[in-house]
């Protein structure tokens, strides 16, 4: 791996979060639970990992006991240019059911298109892209 790769802690949701990510932005979907892993920190179907490989790739847990669950704040989850506009558009729908949007995914004065959308799990997003070459006349 050449680039840091964000893992979640859950506080108890991993399976149901990692999931609804898997619904958002598709790909393959690998949860173990703390029984796979031999694990006696928390209940034996706690997720003691889970991997989304897909186009966005997410890693997470459950937290076990005496470990804090991810708070985000002063960050960003940043998918500029990730995929082609249409499908960006589907993924900040998904991600802003549930959720709460802060800024709308819409054109921007300095001509790209950006929006931010907090999701139900309290993750932040950044969503957007620039405008094709062909409508910037170049």
């Amino acid at each position: 791996m050449t680039a840091p790769q964000l893992y979640l802690s859950f506080p108890g949701t991993a399976r149901e979060a990692l999931s609804f990510y898997a619904d958002v932005f598709g790909g393959a979907l690998s949860l173990h639970s703390y029984a796979d892993f031999g694990r006696d920190d928390g209940p034996s179907d706690a997720i003691a990992h889970g991997v989304l490989n897909g186009v966005v790739a997410l890693m997470g847990s459950d937290a076990a006991s005496g470990e804090k669950a991810v708070r985000m704040e002063g960050a960003m989850l940043s998918l500029l240019g990730a995929t082609e506009p249409p499908l960006l558009h589907e993924w900040f729908d998904k991600l802003a059911d549930g959720g709460r949007i802060v800024d709308p995914l819409t054109p921007k004065p300095w001509g790209a298109s950006d929006g931010q959308v907090i999701d139900r799990y309290g993750l932040h997003w950044l969503i957007g892209y620039e405008p094709e070459a062909q409508t910037r006349g170049t």
